[in-house]
């Protein structure tokens, strides 16, 4: 058994050896023993990462207050439906044909055969088949609730990481992102700033289960994992300089997206007019201008330059340059549907492949709010 175990402990060591190999986080001739705290200087460590685990369970809870005593008592102020429609009969064999179907109504020889086996008319059954598409759908009030929780949370992330960030010296010329890398200081507020953005994170991958189960929910939990891996990734190489400046750009957009949701919900339809226009013209100057011009630029040429060639400036440079990718297309489909709202007079739905269903006024947007390094 001691072999064993000895065994087992000696091809952890090895697997720890290689993740946390020097040769990759680090620029060359750089090991890890420089980034050993001290009492006039503090560096990330990996053991941090444990930290946002207990702050997510407190979001969590405190998500729960929120949303019973505060959105729901101003959701029924604008009186919005609390409940669904009436459930229908269980009926195993609809049931299982409404799943395989994935909610299409079947064929009309389809619909005989059903008429004859269930004993029932082609009204009963589609009825059947309407209502139990309805059951599948939230009520206004439990999407007013979950939505005004994220709008709360990413409208005090992004002010906050604004205040934070304005007299840091990085936030106005990138260039100091990467002096004196890898052994930056840490300031007290830089280091809560990613804690709790880790622990939103956290929170959400918690709160899963509970929220509306959307059509993406595998690709949530996936977004959400690969979000949290990607900061935890930038903390623990000490890249949070520059990853403050992409979570901020990234929050920027953020509340302002979910303030349009509430103002649909909430039957405010010019407001909700007006704020996409927020939004876009907000989506243009972050992810279209300064991301590439301001964040990027400082990835791909700044570092490089100032701190020299790392591997995993590979990696990070890879997804970024990917998401900014993301950002022109979501882009394009927003000013598509701008296009359509202005000579049409409406907009159709657009289903775009991404991370977070926003709904902004009239306009279904489907957009996912990617990686934050």
């Amino acid at each position: 058994m001691a072999e064993n175990d000895g065994g087992v402990y000696s091809v952890y060591l090895t697997v720890k050896n290689i993740f946390w190999s020097e040769s990759f986080w680090l620029p060359s001739n750089t090991t890890w023993a420089v980034l050993e705290r001290t009492e006039e200087r503090f560096f990330p460590s990996a053991s941090d990462l444990w930290i946002p685990f207990p702050l997510a369970v407190f979001l969590f809870f405190l998500r729960l207050m929120w949303e019973r005593y505060v959105a729901l008592p101003i959701g029924r102020q604008y009186k919005l439906r609390e409940l669904c429609q009436k459930k229908p009969i269980p009926n195993e064999v609809l049931e299982k044909l409404f799943k395989k179907n994935k909610k299409v109504l079947p064929s009309k020889e389809h619909m005989k055969s059903l008429m004859k086996e269930l004993d029932m008319s082609e009204i009963q059954i589609e009825r059947w088949w309407r209502r139990r598409r309805v059951q599948d759908k939230p009520s206004e009030m439990q999407r007013f609730r979950e939505t005004s929780w994220r709008f709360i949370f990413y409208f005090f992330a992004f002010w906050g990481g604004l205040i934070t960030l304005w007299d840091k010296s990085w936030f106005w010329d990138t260039d100091h992102c990467w002096y004196d890398y890898p052994t930056q200081h840490v300031y007290p507020d830089i280091w809560y700033y990613y804690m709790i953005e880790i622990s939103f994170y956290w929170s959400l991958v918690l709160s899963l289960f509970m929220d509306i189960r959307r059509k993406d929910f595998k690709e949530m939990i996936v977004h959400h994992i690969v979000t949290i891996s990607l900061m935890a990734m930038s903390y623990s190489a000490n890249f949070m300089r520059i990853g403050s400046l992409i979570m901020c750009v990234h929050d920027a957009v953020d509340w302002i997206m979910e303030l349009g949701k509430l103002a649909n919900y909430c039957k405010y339809r010019k407001t909700t007019d007006l704020i996409f226009v927020c939004f876009t013209v907000v989506w243009f100057i972050t992810r279209i201008c300064i991301y590439p011009f301001y964040i990027l630029k400082s990835t791909l040429f700044e570092a490089t330059k100032i701190v020299g060639m790392a591997n995993i400036y590979f990696v990070y440079n890879g997804l970024l340059c990917t998401l900014q990718v993301l950002h022109i297309i979501w882009f394009a489909m927003i000013l598509k549907m701008a296009y359509y709202y202005v000579i049409k007079g409406q907009v159709c739905g657009v289903a775009v492949c991404g991370f977070v269903t926003v709904w902004v006024g009239r306009f279904c947007v489907c957009a996912r709010v990617c990686v934050t390094l």
